[in-house]
Formats: C-alpha cells, sequence, structure tokens
C-alpha cells in the first residue's frame, strides 16, 4: 500500500509541475489532461508492441480500488474543505432553489437521462434493461463538488452565482448516492421500490446525515472554542472528519452530507467565535492544501483510469448525444424553479445558462460507475460515464470562464448584488 501511494504521489506530483511550468492550464484540468495524454500513449506503445510498461501500469492500477479510495477516502476531506468556506448567510439566501435543484433535480434528472439512454442503448444494440439505464441516470446526475469547486472559482464566478452552483454540488451528490442505492438494489436483487421505503432510506441517509453533522460539528466546536492552540485546533478539525466520516458509515447514513453540514458549522461558527486569527489563518491553510493535493491526485487518476476501461466505438456514439441529453435536462431542472421563483430572489443576468455549463461531472460519478457489480452492462455504463465525464471537465471545465465572461461581463466580480434579470 505504501509503495502504490509513494508512485501515484510522485506521478502526481511530476505531472503538476509539467503542467505549472509549461501546459499552464487550470490545475485539476491541467493534471487530467496530461495523466490522459499519458495514458494515450501507453495505449499507443501497447498496439506497437511495447506492453511492458502498459503492463505495468495497468496490474498499478488495478491494485487502487478507485470506488473505495473517493467514497470511503478523499470525498470526506473534499467535501469539509469546500463547505468550510462557503459563507452560510448567503447560502441560505438562495436555500430554495439549491434543495429544489440537490433534490427534485436530481430525481428528475435520473429519470429524464435513464429514459434516454435506455431509447439509445437499444438503438445502437446496447440493449440494457430500463432499471440499469436509471441507475446510470442516477450515477450521472449530481454536479461533482470536487470539480465544481476549484473550477468555478478559478473560472471568476460572481460570488452569488459561484454560492448557488457549489451549494448545489455541495449537497446533491448525498441525494444522487441514495437514488443510485435504491435503483441499484431494484436492479440487481430485485428489491421493489416503493414510495415508503424510499422515504425511509432517504429519511435515514439524509436526514441522519445532517444531523450527524450538527451534532460532530457542535462537539468539535466546543473543543476548539474552549482552547487558543492552533496546532490541536486543526488537529480536532482532521479528527472531526476521520472520525465523523467513520461514524457516519456505521450508522449507515450519508457521510458525506455530514461532512458539509460539519464544514459549514465550523466554518462560519467555528471560524467566528472559536477561532484566534492566528487559529483562523493555520485551519485555513491546512484545508486549503488538503484541497489542493487531493485534487490533483483525484484528477491524475481519472485521467489514468482510461487504462482499465475496455473501450468499443459504439460506446463514443452513445455518448456524445447522451451529453446533449444532460445538459438540456440540466436547462430544464435549472431554468424552471428559477422562473418559478423569479418574484421572491433576484438573479443576475445569464444565471441559468452559467449553471447550465458550470455543472461538471466528476470523480463522484466515475466512483459510483466503478462501483457497479459485475454484469453484461457494466463495461458499457463505466465507458460512457468515462467519457461524459471527460468531456465535462475538459471542455465545459476549459471554456466556463469565457461562458462567464461572455453572459456575465467582465465587471460582475465588482458588483455586490445580482442584478433581478432572469435568463
Amino acid at each position: 500500500m505504501l509503495e502504490i501511494a509513494a508512485i501515484f504521489i510522485t506521478v502526481t506530483a511530476l505531472l503538476a509541475w509539467l503542467n505549472y511550468r509549461f501546459v499552464k492550464l487550470p490545475a485539476t484540468i491541467g493534471v487530467m489532461f496530461i495523466a490522459l495524454l499519458l495514458s494515450l500513449a501507453l495505449i499507443a506503445l501497447n498496439h506497437i508492441g511495447f506492453d511492458m510498461i502498459t503492463d505495468w501500469a495497468e496490474a498499478w492500477l488495478g491494485q487502487i480500488n478507485f470506488n473505495a479510495l473517493l467514497m470511503d477516502g478523499m470525498l470526506s476531506f473534499l467535501l469539509f474543505a469546500g463547505a468550510l468556506h462557503v459563507d452560510f448567510a448567503k447560502l441560505r439566501y438562495y436555500r430554495y432553489s439549491i434543495s429544489f435543484l440537490a433534490t427534485v433535480g436530481v430525481v428528475v434528472s435520473t429519470l429524464a437521462i435513464g429514459s434516454a439512454a435506455w431509447w439509445l442503448f437499444a438503438t445502437f444494440h446496447l440493449e440494457t434493461p430500463y432499471l440499469y439505464c436509471l441507475v446510470f441516470g442516477a450515477l450521472i446526475s449530481p454536479t461533482d463538488p470536487i470539480a465544481v469547486l476549484g473550477i468555478m472559482r478559478s473560472a471568476g464566478a460572481p460570488e452569488d452565482m459561484e454560492i448557488k452552483i457549489v451549494g448545489e454540488s455541495l449537497f446533491n451528490d448525498g441525494v444522487a448516492v441514495v437514488v443510485f442505492t435504491l435503483l441499484l438494489g431494484a436492479a440487481t436483487a430485485g428489491e421493489q421500490l416503493t414510495f415508503a421505503h424510499s422515504g425511509m432510506l432517504f429519511l435515514e441517509e439524509a436526514g441522519g446525515g445532517i444531523l450527524l453533522g450538527l451534532v460532530t460539528g457542535y462537539v468539535a466546536y466546543l473543543m476548539m472554542k474552549s482552547i487558543d492552540q492552533y496546532q490541536i485546533e486543526v488537529l480536532v478539525s482532521l479528527a472531526l472528519v476521520l472520525g465523523g466520516y467513520t461514524l457516519a458509515t456505521h450508522l449507515h447514513v450519508s457521510g458525506p452530507i455530514a461532512m458539509v453540514i460539519a464544514g459549514l458549522f465550523i466554518g462560519n461558527r467555528g471560524r467566528e467565535h472559536a477561532m484566534s486569527e492566528t487559529t483562523r489563518r493555520y485551519v485555513d491553510g491546512f484545508w486549503e492544501l488538503i484541497d489542493e493535493i487531493l485534487n490533483a491526485v483525484l484528477f491524475v487518476l481519472i485521467g489514468l483510469e482510461l487504462l482499465l476501461i475496455p473501450f468499443e466505438w459504439s460506446y463514443l456514439v452513445v455518448a456524445v448525444p447522451l451529453i446533449v441529453v444532460i445538459l438540456v435536462a440540466r436547462l430544464a431542472t435549472i431554468g424552471l424553479p428559477l422562473l418559478a421563483l423569479k418574484h421572491w430572489i433576484d438573479y443576475r443576468r445569464g444565471t441559468t445558462r452559467v449553471l447550465t455549463w458550470g455543472g461538471l461531472r466528476g470523480g463522484i460519478s466515475v466512483a459510483l460507475a466503478l462501483g457497479l457489480p459485475e454484469s453484461e452492462y457494466r463495461n458499457a455504463l463505466v465507458m460512457i460515464t468515462y467519457i461524459i465525464v471527460l468531456f465535462s471537465i475538459l471542455a465545459q471545465g476549459l471554456t466556463i470562464g469565457r461562458v462567464i465572461t461572455a453572459l456575465v461581463g467582465n465587471s460582475a466580480d465588482n458588483e455586490s448584488e445580482p442584478r433581478s434579470q432572469h435568463e
């Protein structure tokens, strides 16, 4: 395990250096792009007979359980670090639209994308049961906070737009995991989906995660408030993430939602009442560093994962129209609630289009896809998910800054209040 970690951190550091020194793309996109090129180069070498390096790389990557690494390890750190810097007062202002997008939006998107996938799979002779198509819709529907957090901030999004898309992304993965679990259980074990069962599972997962996040966050807050020693307070925040996520796993509640709530609690009430200026500086610096390192590691792994996924051209033919369906579904689930709420909340010009194009898919979708049990449909679902994620991060991630500038204007960052124009 230590050898794998050493090799992977070394590769990540090398690719991050190459990106910063020569490629000069945004950090998360750049390291993934170079890793993707490295994967393609190794595949090309394999085709011309130099298969020793490719075999070694595949054997090395095969030892990494991507699903467990992200869902049970990195995700807790990344969500806590992201929530730590979200202003709760501003998040509350958009609570209705964020709640709608993170719940109803995920369900509607799952149905729309799953139905379109079922038709496309049948059209291109990749016959897949409808329930499995809905499973695919659930795993590809949530916008990924890991991808969104870094890219939206580096793209220069106005603060009000950033808080909406980041707030949605921080919460909707928990809902998507619940929907994914329900549908996968029905698809693989013949479980019957009922409203009562679905509601109880949602309350257990999401409600329990919220409660656990509040309780553990409050305990950590009391501990930090009682002392003024930044080394111990940083350690307390680290224990909150590791211990809280582990406890959520044993209690069968949503660890991701618990970490978001705990991060919001410590980042707002904790920052205001329990930390000195010195402690704030060290806590912020520690979690910003954790966030940057793990983001780089994650996106390198996504880029290299191509080596392990069998490819067929039919997957690409299906993935391209699905990308269009995903964007249209995203546009509908954002545009309709914003239109309904326009009399109560003002939104900046261009909000709908920026949030549509900025709804990036990332590591969570790949991790859920790789967590699918072995079946005749798994390879197709994994590869199509991977193609969509690559498009989302490379195409949408690299152009979202231009979209923001074109729709909002160069002066957007200097505006203190959103304008009441709705698009």
